[in-house]
C-alpha cells in the first residue's frame, strides 16, 4: 500500500475516523466490478488496513489479470464471476439482498450502472426515501467536519428530494458524531426571492423542519456560501442564525454547484474528500479516480461507521 501522507488539516479528520474504526471488526464489501487498477488497488488497501472484508465481483479473469499487472495478491478474497458490469452491479445488489455484503464498493463502471440497480424497484435497494450522495470534507481552513450534499446523484431535486437529501445528510452526520447538525441549505443570496427557486426550496425546508417534517438537525437558509461557513460574513450581513458561521452541512441547490463546490475545496484548498451514497438499505462507497489513497481509505470508515450505526439502531428497535 503506498505511503499515506499526514495534511495539514486542522482537526485530523481522516486520524479521528481511522482511531473510529479501529476497534471495529471488518464489514463484508461487495466490491462492483475492480477491473482496473485504481478500484482494485483501493479494495485491497482497504481490506489490509482492517477496515473491510472485499469480495470481488466481476469477469473473474481480467480481476486476476489487473491483480497479476500490479503485483496484487487476491488469493484471500472471495471472486464471484460474471460476464460484464451490468451483471457485476446485479449480482452485488443481490448478495447485500442475501445478506452476505454489509455494503457495496463502485470499481470500474459508470456510478449510473451501478445505481440503476440499487433503485430497482423490484430487486434493488431502496427504502422510502431516495438516495443522496454526501461529500465528507475534510477542510484545512475549517475546525470541523463538514458534509456537502448532493454533488454526485440527483442532478435537479425538487423539494420533495431535497428534504430526502437533508434527512440523509442529518443522519449520517450522526453518524460520525454530530449530535446536532448545523444545516445551511444554500443559494445565491441569504434572502427569499421568488426570481431564484433555490430560495423558495430553502424556506419551505426550513419551515419543514419546524414541522417535524426533517428531523435531527438544526436547518437555516437560505445563505450565501460565505455567511455558511463564516462567522464574520454572518455578522458583517448582520444575520442572526443558529446555522450560519458555523455549519456542518451545506445544502446544494442542485448537482453541478455540489460537484463545483466539492473539487474547488479539493483542488483549491487541499481539502480531502470521502464519498458515499446513503439513502439505500447499504452505504455505497463511491470514489473518484481521483481520490488519493486517504480519501479512498476514508469513504471506506465512513462505510464502516454506518454499518455499525445502522445494526445498533436495528438492535435497538428490535429490543423495544
Amino acid at each position: 500500500m503506498p505511503p499515506v501522507e499526514p495534511g495539514d488539516n486542522a482537526y485530523n479528520g481522516y486520524e479521528m475516523l481511522m482511531e473510529a474504526c479501529q476497534e471495529l471488526e471488518p464489514i463484508t464489501v461487495a466490491v462492483v466490478h475492480p477491473c482496473d487498477d485504481i478500484s482494485l488497488t483501493g479494495a485491497i488497501d482497504a481490506a489490509e488496513q482492517g477496515l473491510i472484508t472485499p469480495i470481488l465481483v466481476g469477469p473473474a479473469q481480467r480481476i486476476r489479470a489487473v491483480a497479476e499487472s500490479e503485483g496484487i495478491d487476491i488469493a484471500p478474497y472471495r471472486i464471484v464471476d460474471v460476464e460484464h458490469s451490468h451483471a457485476s452491479a446485479a449480482k452485488s445488489v443481490e448478495l447485500v439482498r442475501l445478506g452476505e455484503a454489509d455494503a457495496l464498493m463502485k470499481g470500474s463502471l459508470h456510478t449510473d450502472e451501478l445505481l440503476a440497480e440499487v433503485v430497482n424497484k423490484s430487486t434493488g435497494l431502496r427504502t422510502s426515501r431516495r438516495i443522496s450522495h454526501c461529500f465528507i470534507m475534510d477542510v484545512p481552513t475549517y475546525p470541523k467536519p463538514l458534509i456537502v450534499t448532493d454533488g454526485a446523484v440527483n442532478i435537479a431535486p425538487d423539494l420533495k428530494a431535497k428534504a430526502d437529501i437533508c434527512q440523509n445528510a442529518i443522519e449520517l452526520a450522526h453518524v460520525l458524531r454530530i449530535q446536532t447538525p448545523k444545516v445551511a441549505i444554500l443559494s445565491a443570496v441569504e434572502t427569499v426571492t421568488p426570481d431564484i427557486p433555490s430560495t423558495l426550496d430553502a424556506a419551505a425546508l426550513c419551515k419543514m423542519a419546524d414541522r417535524g417534517q426533517i428531523t435531527g438537525g438544526i436547518l437555516d437558509g437560505p445563505l450565501a456560501l460565505d455567511n455558511a461557513i463564516s462567522m464574520e460574513a454572518a455578522r458583517t450581513k448582520k444575520i442572526v442564525s443558529p446555522v450560519a458561521g458555523q455549519a456542518d452541512i451545506l445544502i446544494v441547490p442542485n448537482l453541478e454547484a455540489g460537484n463545483i463546490l466539492a473539487k474547488q475545496l479539493t483542488f483549491l484548498a487541499r481539502a480531502e474528500a470521502a464519498g458515499i451514497v446513503v439513502g439505500a438499505r447499504v452505504p455505497i462507497i463511491l470514489t473518484s479516480r481521483a481520490d488519493t489513497v486517504r480519501a479512498r481509505m476514508a469513504s471506506c470508515a465512513v462505510a464502516v461507521l454506518f454499518v455499525y450505526a445502522r445494526r445498533a439502531q436495528l438492535s435497538l428497535e428490535h429490543t423495544i
